[in-house]
């Protein structure tokens, strides 16, 4: 389906291990992905080098800037088709993550996908506001992370709460416009959080990608996350 070798040097190229047996999961992935696209609205990227470069090595950028290990908790934010949660798990199967999207219609591709791949994760169909709510989820999880979501303020929003104190809210982003970083700088330190990088790359396509590193240094205020018209009308 895909070209293993462009994948390979993609990964090469931006600094990051990929393994034999993850690239013959990648394939497998992105197969999965294109067929079942047919009759649910997952993605519009379906070229397979398109996929290998905007989706798979998009999302596993995150490995760069962020050590993701077995024993920490790690949640996706509005994954979607699995980006970049499944691709990271695709990566390291050892990996503890969870996935969640509001929309169930794509996360029955998630779990079909986890499970023709032989892989385990959480996959659970909820709002994040709504997740932030609950005390099983609340201040959980050591890296929240997301792709291609919302402008950052609302992203922040929406994670910052899920993320335990000492944890890393990465949001996976396009280049930020000085007035989304400023806002979105202003919202990460209201909801607890304290930027610690702020990292530009290039993906083989030559499309630039930042990923922000923001390190929860204090507890979210309780009246955070708002609800969905709340934030939507009034965002930070």
């Amino acid at each position: 389906m895909i070209s293993k070798e462009l994948l390979h040097k993609s990964c090469e190229t931006l600094g990051i291990d990929i393994t034999t047996d993850a690239l013959d999961r990648f394939d497998k992935y992105a197969e999965l992905l294109v067929d079942y696209n047919n009759k649910v609205n997952l993605t519009a990227i379906t070229e397979p080098d398109d996929i290998v470069i905007k989706h798979f090595a998009d999302s596993l950028c995150l490995k760069k800037f962020v050590e993701l290990t077995p024993d920490k908790k790690l949640l996706d934010v509005g994954t979607g088709a699995g980006f970049p949660g499944a691709a990271l798990l695709c990566s390291d199967p050892s990996l503890n993550i969870t996935m969640i999207d509001s929309v169930n219609k794509k996360l029955d591709f998630i779990r079909f996908l986890v499970k023709e791949l032989g892989l385990s994760a959480e996959i659970i169909t909820i709002r994040a506001e709504d997740a932030a709510k609950k005390k099983e989820f609340r201040e959980k999880f050591d890296i929240v992370t997301s792709r291609a979501v919302a402008s950052l303020n609302v992203l922040a929003e929406y994670s910052l709460p899920l993320v335990k104190v000492g944890g890393i809210f990465a949001p996976l982003k396009a280049v930020l416009s000085p007035e989304e970083d400023q806002r979105g700088c202003g919202a990460i330190a209201n909801l607890g959080g304290k930027i610690i990088s702020k990292n530009i790359y290039t993906i083989p396509d030559g499309s630039e990608r930042e990923i922000i590193i923001a390190k929860k240094i204090s507890q979210t205020s309780p009246k955070y996350p708002r609800a969905f018209s709340q934030i939507s009308k009034k965002p930070l």
